[in-house]
């Protein structure tokens, strides 16, 4: 016989002053299920797992938990207070025989538990607040996104932790390896209803799309049909008015059924526009060397980064990624090495703590109030990609509505905050894109449509993130840093990574050959003692090389410079029309131009690496 539910909904409706966002609304979890909550960003997912949580009383409808029953819930933005460490939050509530299982929890998820609640990171208030979760034992787990600020490393242990555990969960998670490895089950939270799936995350996209056409389908149907009835009503109604009555009320009928039925909402038209084409070397670190408290981050770490590359930063919290980051973009110095940065760089930088955004300042302001976006002495509009947008246009395409526009950030869900910091990344134009946990908070199709835009940006991208599919669908290069000071360069994403690794794991990693990130030639190994010594080359480059490599640089940033003014003339889309000839002098020069850099960026880095064979020498 099967055991009752431990949590079952039913007809329940929520809203907040409009639209409702649940309407008769019933679910039902049962002893060892392993659901995964699945939905858009807005559609309510988090306000459910609250309410599945007893945190909100539903507008109509019962929630009953089963007698004895407890329930562990992780919320998105945890409260604190009122506790003196994290590890006495992550064990409130557990009798002093207990608390080793908070223990045995924070040591996996990386907790220190003797850190203030007051000066801890967000990441580290979550982490603290899963430990909790898990400590309790509870019978139904709820997880709002428990992946968010954890390394592939923690991930692991959390997937086997519960893999292991008896109770049953639900999960809310961006991650598609960690839901497809652990859900059985779906929940999809679309329009107000959930659906369920007696399959885990990895069938459930092919069974939505199947799903959202045949419904696609009903509509156009339904669609037509109206119309031929309205047809009728207006060319045959009046000859046949009591006799047709009844079809009138069909008709009626109808257009109430359409009417109740809510529209999906489409993906957000999100894109990224590159600035004028940077140079063909993006970066170049050489023997770059950092410590900080006498603790090693990097030792003799060397990468060249060329224009195209897509480059992520892999490895556990703490290892020094974000500082890896920060050193390449020139934001940080070396102890010791050197970084040179390209010519014609324009960045746009996606910051994994939301830092540019003021939880008090409403949308609206957080767009006009930026000095690069707003429009001078017009305050209800932008500019995006240099050209003037209505501030609400604008965010409609992210999927905000009128009435969020002017409603303060801090009413937004973690997904919501999101797209609005890509709303202003998306706004300027860029050719390097610096992405530190980008997926953190998105909802399955913003991160599809994403992973498109990242693959067909024309520029540069450098990011740190731990989400292995992510990785495998947008990385040409990762650098991992275990986070002893060393690091390895490997070609592809997470999974030829580990690839590249299980085939030899006792060897040091190979940078891959250009045009992926590569680390810069060394100078030769010293030759045999036993050999005679052949002849040393010259101890410095000829007069003429040393002045052309002297000259190179103002050349290759003229260059950069025409290109640019080019590639704006180009831009203008009535210049065919008006002066066909203008328009193929110019198109021909660009061509020129573009291969008189390449080539002169060439010329740099044999004469560089030349050089430096030759004092190293």
């Amino acid at each position: 016989m099967a055991e009752p539910p431990i949590l079952t909904l039913s007809d329940v409706s929520l809203g907040f002053g409009g639209e409702p966002l649940f309407s008769d609304l019933s679910l039902a979890i049962h002893p060892g299920e392993r659901i995964c909550l699945v939905g858009r960003n807005g559609a309510g997912k988090s306000t459910l797992m609250r309410l599945c949580a007893g945190l909100i009383e539903p507008d109509a409808g019962e929630r009953f938990v089963r007698p004895g029953a407890r329930i562990g819930h992780l919320p998105q933005d945890p409260d604190l207070s009122g506790h003196a460490t994290l590890g006495d939050y992550a064990a409130a509530g557990l009798d002093p025989a207990e608390r080793y299982r908070a223990e045995i929890a924070m040591e996996g998820l990386k907790v220190r538990a003797e850190a203030d609640p007051a000066t801890a990171s967000g990441g580290e208030r979550r982490r603290a607040a899963l430990a909790r979760a898990l400590a309790g034992a509870p019978d139904l787990l709820l997880l709002d996104e428990p992946t968010n600020h954890l390394d592939i490393e923690t991930i692991a242990w959390l997937e086997d932790e519960l893999g292991r555990t008896r109770a049953a969960y639900m999960l809310i998670s961006h991650d598609r390896a960690f839901l497809r490895k652990l859900t059985r089950q779906t929940f999809w939270l679309d329009r107000g209803q959930v659906r369920r799936v007696s399959r885990g995350f990895d069938g459930f996209e092919d069974w939505r799309d199947k799903l959202l056409e045949e419904e696609e389908a009903q509509r156009r149907k339904l669609d037509r049909l109206i119309k031929a009835e309205s047809r009728w009503a207006v060319e045959g109604i009046s000859a046949r008015r009591k006799r047709n009555m009844g079809r009138v009320r069909r008709l009626q009928e109808l257009r109430q059924t359409r009417a109740a039925q809510r529209a999906r909402i489409g993906a957000a038209a999100m894109a990224f526009e590159g600035a004028p084409q940077s140079g063909r070397l993006v970066i170049e670190a050489e023997r770059v060397s950092k410590s900080y408290a006498g603790r090693s981050i990097l030792k003799d770490f060397s990468l060249r980064i060329m224009r195209g590359d897509r480059v992520a930063l892999v490895g556990p919290n703490g290892a020094g990624k974000t500082t890896l980051l920060r050193i390449l973009t020139g934001r940080e110095a070396p102890d010791s090495g050197h970084v040179r940065l390209g010519a014609n760089l324009v960045e746009a930088y996606f910051d994994q703590n939301r830092a540019q955004l003021d939880p008090e300042k409403s949308l609206w302001e957080t767009l006009t109030g930026d000095a690069d976006l707003g429009v001078s002495g017009k305050n209800d509009q932008i500019l995006v990609r240099g050209r003037p947008r209505h501030v609400v246009g604008y965010l409609k395409d992210f999927l905000f509505d009128e009435r969020q526009a002017r409603g303060p950030v801090k009413a937004l869900s973690g997904g919501e905050r999101a797209r609005l910091l890509l709303a202003r990344l998306m706004a300027r134009e860029s050719n390097l894109l610096i992405l530190d946990e980008p997926t953190n908070d998105l909802d399955i199709e913003t991160l599809d449509l994403l992973q498109e835009l990242i693959a067909d940006y024309d520029g540069t991208v450098l990011l740190v993130s731990h989400d292995r599919d992510f990785l495998d669908r947008t990385a040409t290069v990762c650098v991992e840093l275990p986070g002893d000071g060393s690091a390895g360069i490997y070609a592809g994403g997470w999974s030829d990574m580990q690839a590249q690794k299980a085939l030899a794991p006792d060897a040091a990693p190979a940078a891959p050959a250009a045009p992926a990130a590569s680390a810069p030639a060394r100078k030769p190994a010293p030759e045999d003692a036993a050999r005679p010594e052949p002849r040393r080359p010259a101890a410095r480059l000829s007069y003429k090389q040393a002045l052309r490599l002297e000259r190179l640089p103002a050349e290759i940033e003229r260059l950069g410079d025409e290109i640019a003014r080019l590639e704006a003339l180009l831009a203008d889309p009535e210049l065919f029309a008006r002066d066909p000839a203008r328009f193929n002098k110019a198109a021909a020069a660009l061509e020129a131009r573009r291969a008189a850099l390449s080539a002169a960026e060439e010329e740099w880095l044999e004469l560089e690496a030349l050089r430096e064979s030759l004092e190293g020498g």
